[in-house]
């Protein structure tokens, strides 16, 4: 008899990559538009490169589920969870919730919502503990009936703000507890010379 073969741990990543972005593209198309039968234009709806973060879950390298966060003044926006068939016993998009909110918190976001299946509210209750957003109605788009949520999170003392250094700002998505490229680049010296205009 043989042993069973031990899974990789799930890896939450932000995705800053092309490669990466095609990753989330893939298995978004796998889940809405081959699994749900999303039309391609009401799953790709314009919102997937203006202020939004994507997260890629995966197992080892194996992309398996993705999140897209949009950020507007007063909360972000938890939306496009899409986790590929095989992958959904809750371990991995609970992982995804966990890093989301994690993050929204670190960029010092105190307010999350999302507009979820209304199927699988009993999921997300109990992943994030959220709640149902009071006085809002429920609504339908692509075959499915929605819900909105919202979820309050706890201000955090490390959170992005006006007054956080400014190498700290520049720092990559996510990363702002390592340095940067550009703090090696002011290692560098140089010319303070511009370009003449």
């Amino acid at each position: 008899m043989t042993a069973p073969r031990k899974r990789a741990p799930v890896r939450v990543d932000i995705v800053r990559r092309i490669d990466e972005l095609l990753e989330v593209w893939s298995v978004r198309s796998l889940v809405y538009m081959a699994e749900q039968n999303c039309p391609y234009e009401e799953e790709f709806d314009g919102n997937d490169l203006a202020a939004a973060t994507h997260l890629i879950a995966r197992l080892g390298k194996e992309p398996v589920a993705t999140m897209r966060i949009r950020w507007f003044a007063a909360f972000a926006k938890i939306e496009r969870v899409a986790v590929r068939p095989g992958h959904r016993s809750g371990e991995i998009s609970a992982a995804l919730v966990k890093a989301a909110l994690e993050h929204a918190a670190r960029k010092g976001y105190t307010k999350v919502i999302g507009h979820v299946q209304k199927r699988l509210l009993r999921y997300w209750r109990r992943a994030a503990d959220v709640r149902v957003r009071e006085g809002r109605p429920e609504f339908r788009f692509s075959a499915y009936d929605y819900v909105e949520i919202e979820k309050d999170l706890a201000p955090r003392a490390d959170a992005i703000g006006l007054d956080t250094p400014a190498m700290i700002v520049l720092r990559p998505e996510g990363a702002w507890d390592r340095p940067g490229v550009l703090e090696r680049s002011a290692k560098r010296g140089g010319s303070t010379k511009g370009p003449v205009r």
